[in-house]
């Protein structure tokens, strides 16, 4: 049976489902529309966002994302998969107590597991409690049994992992996705992590279809538009 689901949410963080008309939501919507263009004959299902260190937003850009899914009617699963420090329950205001770990350790079935949102077409899958070995855990035949099952239940699967730099645990999980979203820092992270970072994610085949570049100076992107 499914969680009960809070109504209390971080105000800070999940803006598409506390003002849906703003225009920061207007951008996850955008996003939203962006990755499915980026592959009409072949849709997308399980997307995966990363980023190149902590501290990007890329938590916060998968929430919103997976909001902006969910109000387009998509039944949409959230999975933290950041099994060293997951954050996703926080910004839901929901517990860890179980959560994907649990499942990977055949502790539980994922439908026990799963909770709800304020939004009736938007569950979550946290990360549960942490692991002493999660790179195994993520990279099992029991992740990707998990993956295919989900698959045939859920229209998006969108998965928040940790930095591709900091661990391989983003690395590994990359093979179970149908693609990759990074999530960039604008003029805060160096150019060349970031390019270490694209060259990690295709030397394992990873499917990179874009970049949200987070935190752009206001003045700068209403130059770039006055521009274009």
């Amino acid at each position: 049976m499914l969680h009960r689901p809070t109504n209390k949410v971080n105000k800070n963080s999940l803006v598409s489902l506390l003002n849906p008309a703003s225009p920061v939501s207007e951008v996850y919507k955008t996003l939203r529309t962006n990755i499915h263009f980026s592959s009409i004959d072949s849709p997308l299902k399980v997307i995966m966002m990363t980023s190149a260190v902590k501290g990007e937003g890329k938590t916060t850009t998968v929430c919103n994302l997976a909001v902006a899914y969910a109000q387009e009617g998509k039944k949409v699963l959230l999975i933290d998969c950041d099994l060293r420090a997951p954050a996703v329950h926080q910004l839901f205001s929901q517990s860890n107590r179980t959560g994907l770990t649990n499942i990977l350790a055949n502790q539980n079935q994922w439908q026990e597991v799963i909770r709800d949102t304020p939004i009736d077409t938007l569950s979550l899958l946290t990360s549960g409690p942490i692991p002493p070995n999660p790179a195994e855990l993520l990279g099992s035949s029991r992740m990707q049994a998990l993956i295919e099952e989900l698959r045939q239940h859920y229209d998006v699967i969108l998965l928040d992992v940790p930095p591709v730099l900091a661990v391989t645990d983003s690395l590994v999980v990359s093979a179970l996705c149908d693609s990759v979203v990074m999530v960039v820092v604008a003029g805060k992270v160096d150019k060349e992590l970031v390019k270490k970072t694209k060259a990690s994610l295709e030397h394992v085949n990873a499917r990179l279809i874009g970049v949200v570049f987070n935190r752009i100076n206001r003045r700068e992107r209403k130059a770039a538009f006055s521009y274009y």
